[in-house]
């Protein structure tokens, strides 16, 4: 799975920016790895937030627009990422890609691309509510007992009718379970001038150049708990320990037990 979702990410990036050299422009991309259908099957994809426009050599924004109405022709990405997709599968498992390789090139490839919808508020909000999710939330299960679990999804083939399926324990927890990603695989990334390389200082640059007003984080309020004892002050540390423990100076300025008479 790490090789296959890695890869996804690659591909996908490397196809825009190939559009995007063409337009002699830097562009920036936050991508969101999800690997689940309604039904829990495997589908792994990724959710694009695209700019629609980016950088030239001048280090000015330039937007981008080739009909009004999408960021580059759509059916021009799906082949790209197709074949940028597939000489990467090739490169890194040679011989499982000679065993597929006549259907991944039969299959017609989508890239699917929504225009923009509401504002730029709206757009990461929409993607904001599936960043954290799991494969199935809780609400979703409607009845467990001695044998099947059944749970409603939406039948987007039918123009998403809200039905009900009921699998064995076994084979929920086995669709469930191909959702659980490798361990320590980072599911959100940025790029191009979204990186956290521009963040340090081109895209600050940026934004005063755009007048973007940028929210600043408001400081958490630091928790201070009454006293136990007389009810009305606040406690306030005076130290903090890490997994060490406490330091020296605390101790007393030895850590060594005190040794004891047998």
């Amino acid at each position: 799975p790490k090789m296959v979702y890695d890869t996804l990410f690659e591909a996908t990036w490397e196809t825009l920016q190939k559009f995007g050299k063409a337009k002699e422009i830097q562009l920036g991309m936050i991508a969101v790895l999800h690997t689940w259908g309604q039904q829990l099957s495997l589908h792994p994809h990724l959710h694009c937030i695209v700019p629609g426009g980016g950088i030239d050599k001048d280090g000015q924004w330039k937007n981008s627009r080739t009909d009004g109405k999408f960021l580059f022709p759509v059916k021009a990405l799906s082949k790209v990422f197709r074949a940028k997709y597939c000489q990467k599968l090739k490169a890194k498992e040679p011989i499982k890609y000679e065993q597929i390789r006549q259907h991944l090139w039969q299959k017609p490839w989508v890239v699917f691309t929504k225009k923009p919808f509401g504002s730029p508020n709206s757009v990461v909000e929409y993607l904001g509510r599936y960043t954290h999710k799991i494969a199935i939330s809780n609400h979703r299960i409607k009845s467990i007992d001695n044998e099947n679990v059944t749970f409603d999804y939406k039948d987007y083939r039918v123009a998403g009718v809200k039905k009900q399926m009921t699998l064995t324990h076994g084979e929920f927890i086995r669709r469930f379970s191909l959702h659980i990603l490798p361990k320590r695989f980072v599911k959100i990334r940025h790029y191009g001038f979204l990186s956290s390389t521009w963040k340090r200082g081109k895209l600050k640059l940026l934004q005063a150049k755009l007048q973007v007003k940028v929210l600043e984080k408001v400081a958490k309020k630091t928790f201070l708990p009454k006293c136990p004892c007389c009810k009305t002050g606040n406690l306030h540390p005076i130290a903090v320990f890490d997994q060490r423990g406490p330091p020296a100076w605390y101790l007393g300025g030895c850590q060594n037990p005190i040794p004891r008479e047998s």
